[in-house]
């Protein structure tokens, strides 16, 4: 199977079909009987009931690392994931741009078990390798950033990490797998919080955590330590929308491309991110890492712009946090994303009360276009 979506499709399904089900059954129950002592128990809390098996076996396939792990959120991944390559007295390097949950953690909760970290200003070679210390053991980074859409030197990454002997964790949430298979760079552990696009339709919150097996293995028991398994309905979901992965994120790639570059030239538009644009900063190695651009877009509203009447204006787009999902949605990550970020680390990060992040769902681009463009308009007759 050498393209993703046959993988999707046929990864991972068990042989022979259970019961002759097309669809993967769910198996809703919480403990299965345990009739061999010898043999280790299936409990869900284990993450290995057979949705788990079935969905770990596609997700490897789809990531291109030797094992998958599923958890209850994109942030259990992360900490399942963090924890698990981490001790007490250990360091960690990563850009100052990142999700807002993952700086809360690196923040506030790692540092109560004598975790540290160093955050880069600036994503050059000379400013990652400044900020190694004899501790440093990871170096963290997000495909594509949130919500800047920054895509950083990630080879670069993976050569200072090989030169030092560290261990590389990368978030490919707003790539996905049908933009960007890290694992491919060199990376070692590839986190998603699945409840964006590999789920897909905004009913269901999962993670995964990918990689070699020692770090799975770290991981796998964080989870199940701290409970943050996948329940087996919440698998269900996932399995079914992965089967549509491929279909549905080459569409919004396209569909935000024709949306940056139709609001580019607005009026009511300081700027627009997006990394297809040839006046991004990282376009140029856009184009060589990665098979598409995502389906997410930045909008720095101009100051002439009232943006409560450009919100009001809006009739397709669902103003609410998250993304990936079919329908398109529109937030301002100073209110959601960021909420709780420092004011100062947020202006650093260029995160401001006029960014508008936008994800790019499944209606046609031309009346997204059109949707986005009499917003504009509503927004600077006020």
């Amino acid at each position: 199977m050498s393209t993703l979506d046959t993988q999707s499709i046929h990864a991972g399904e068990p042989e022979p079909r259970i019961e002759g089900a097309v669809s993967m059954p769910v198996f809703q129950t919480a403990t299965y009987t345990h009739d061999d002592p010898g043999a280790s128990p299936r409990y869900v809390r284990y993450n290995n009931s057979p949705n788990h098996q079935a969905l770990h076996e596609k997700l490897a396939a789809l990531t291109e690392t030797e094992r998958a792990l599923v958890t209850a959120s994109g942030m259990a991944a992360i900490s399942s994931a963090l924890l698990g390559v981490l001790e007490a007295g250990d360091h960690l390097v990563a850009p100052h741009s990142l999700y807002g949950g993952t700086l809360a953690l690196l923040n506030d909760l790692l540092p109560r078990f004598g975790i540290t970290h160093t955050l880069v200003p600036e994503d050059t070679p000379e400013a990652w390798t400044a900020a190694l210390q004899p501790n440093t053991k990871v170096l963290y980074a997000e495909a594509i950033t949130n919500p800047r859409l920054e895509v950083l030197n990630l080879t670069g990454m993976v050569d200072l990490a090989e030169e030092h002997d560290l261990t590389t964790v990368i978030d490919n949430t707003f790539a996905s797998p049908v933009n960007l298979r890290p694992a491919s760079l060199g990376f070692d552990v590839v986190l998603h919080s699945a409840t964006k696009y590999l789920g897909g339709h905004s009913d269901v919150a999962a993670g995964v955590v990918a990689g070699a097996p020692k770090p799975l293995d770290n991981a796998l028991q964080t989870t199940k330590l701290l409970g943050g398994m996948l329940d087996p309905h919440a698998c269900g979901l996932l399995h079914r929308s992965l089967k549509t992965l491929g279909v549905r994120v080459r569409k919004q790639n396209e569909t935000a491309r024709a949306l940056a570059a139709a609001l580019a030239d607005h009026d009511g538009v300081e700027r627009v991110h997006h990394p297809s644009l040839s006046s991004h900063p990282h376009h140029d190695r856009a184009r060589t890492l990665l098979d598409g651009f995502g389906g997410m877009v930045g909008l720095e509203l101009a100051s002439q712009t009232t943006v409560d009447s450009f919100f009001d204006a809006l009739s397709l787009p669902l103003r609410a946090p998250s993304l990936g999902g079919v329908e398109t949605l529109v937030t301002q990550p100073v209110h959601t994303s960021h909420k709780d970020v420092a004011p100062a680390a947020r202006r650093a990060m260029g995160i401001t009360d006029r960014f508008v992040r936008v994800s790019v769902g499944l209606e046609g681009p031309k009346d997204l276009v059109a949707d986005f463009a009499a917003a504009l308009d509503a927004g600077l007759d006020e």
